[in-house]
């Protein structure tokens, strides 16, 4: 068995070990959608001749970093004639003078490269912010989308560049993140089909970022989008995935809000027991939060998120006196910058109140909730949601003059702003 001497002069040309090779490569195979398997041991056997023919994808790998064919590295395909080994200090001798004096040898890959660092991590996130604060306030529409889609973008083509691991999984998770917004303007506005390709799309992303965050996150809007279609089961499945992601255990924050969804599932099935009990774990959970860092696509959740979703709970478990109760609390704590999230929860508000008989008083509700969203489009959740607003308030109170009043409110609102959509 042959020492490979090739690849060994060109490890030290590099200067690379072992162990920062077999990075090198990982990161290679991963930005070319495989798993990072290359370890000291898989490195070793190529510096000892064990395998002289690595697999095609790690042969990929290795021309990308070294910038020369597989064969110049000292492998050959298993029958092929074994090329002649030559003494050390020739190999290295000829490396060095055509790196410097010729073109017929190819300058290394990974030093002609430009590289890429943390500033452009940097500002990708400060970008990935700016998308936050502008959904916070509008809510989910397609420029928001596309925005987000030209994030994510930018964050994968940068993986072109000469980059150490760390950086790579940055900008992987900075892609996730950018592609999980794109997904939940969608959901926001209704665009089912399109939502569930982005978050298949960040979830793929997410994995090889290795981040449970940007996981959890998914999950998050997977269960949001599962509520959506109807698909309860699927819901209460995908919060119990957010649940088992690492950054729950780390996190009572982010625990609480996978209980929460988990509640809203069970809440949906009429599990009226595991919901309630799914509410108290996410109580508990938030109780236990402390200030720190977090990413700004979870600032939106707190006690006043909480109370709202909880009024969702008990809305869809038939307690409108007791979601009426959880929508006033959340109303009186929701942040004012907030203005799709407190509109939505004034909706919710507003079912409550129709669904004990008082239609005078949701109506006027359902006004404070047009005026919320006063100069910006309706997103498509609150379009829904005050439609069936609207079915139920002909249902319960068809012939009341305040009930055809607010339908010719409604139908007007609901025109101007479907042509502000276009």
């Amino acid at each position: 068995m042959a020492e490979n001497f090739r690849l060994r002069v060109h490890m030290d040309e590099h200067g690379l070990q072992q162990s920062v090779l077999a990075d090198r490569v990982n990161d290679g195979l991963r930005s070319a959608g495989h798993k990072g398997t290359v370890g000291d041991r898989t490195v070793r056997n190529w510096l000892t001749g064990k395998t002289r023919w690595p697999h095609q994808r790690q042969r990929d790998a290795l021309t990308a970093v070294f910038g020369c064919t597989p064969s110049c590295l000292g492998f050959h395909p298993p029958g092929a004639p074994e090329p002649p080994q030559e003494d050390t200090d020739v190999i290295r001798r000829r490396f060095c003078t055509a790196t410097v004096g010729t073109a017929a040898t190819a300058v290394p890959l990974i030093a002609a490269r430009p590289a890429v660092g943390t500033s452009d991590v940097i500002r990708l996130r400060n970008g990935m912010d700016a998308l936050t604060a502008l959904d916070q306030s509008k809510g989910g529409h397609v420029a928001l989308e596309r925005a987000a889609l030209s994030g994510a973008a930018e964050a994968v083509g940068l993986q072109g560049k000469a980059a150490s691991q760390t950086i790579r999984q940055r900008l992987f998770s900075i892609a996730a993140n950018y592609t999980a917004t794109a997904a939940w303007s969608c959901i926001d506005a209704r665009q089912l089909d399109r939502a569930q390709t982005h978050l298949n799309e960040a979830l793929r992303l997410a994995g090889m970022a290795q981040d449970p965050m940007a996981q959890m996150r998914v999950w998050n809007s997977t269960a949001i989008l599962a509520h959506q279609r109807g698909e309860y089961g699927e819901g209460v499945a995908a919060a119990q995935a957010a649940q088992a992601t690492v950054i729950t255990r780390r996190d009572p924050l982010f625990s609480s809000l996978a209980h929460a969804r988990t509640a809203i599932g069970h809440a949906q099935q009429g599990e009226r027991q595991s919901a309630i009990r799914s509410l108290g774990y996410a109580e508990e959970s938030l109780s236990k939060t402390q200030d720190q860092p977090r990413p700004g696509w979870v600032a939106f959740y707190g006690p006043a998120e909480l109370h709202a979703l909880a009024a969702i709970v008990r809305e869809l478990l038939g307690e409108p006196a007791e979601a009426e109760a959880a929508s006033h609390r959340a109303l009186s704590a929701l942040p004012k910058e907030y203005r799709r999230n407190r509109a939505m929860a004034t909706a919710h508000l507003a079912l409550a109140q129709l669904h004990q008989g008082d239609a005078e008083q949701a109506c006027g509700s359902t006004e404070d909730a047009f005026h919320l969203m006063s100069g910006s489009e309706l997103p498509g959740r609150l379009r829904v949601l005050l439609g069936d607003f609207y079915r139920d308030l002909l249902t319960l109170a068809p012939s009341t003059h305040i009930a055809r009043e607010w339908a010719d409110r409604y139908r007007n609102e609901w025109s101007t702003r479907e042509h502000g959509n276009r």
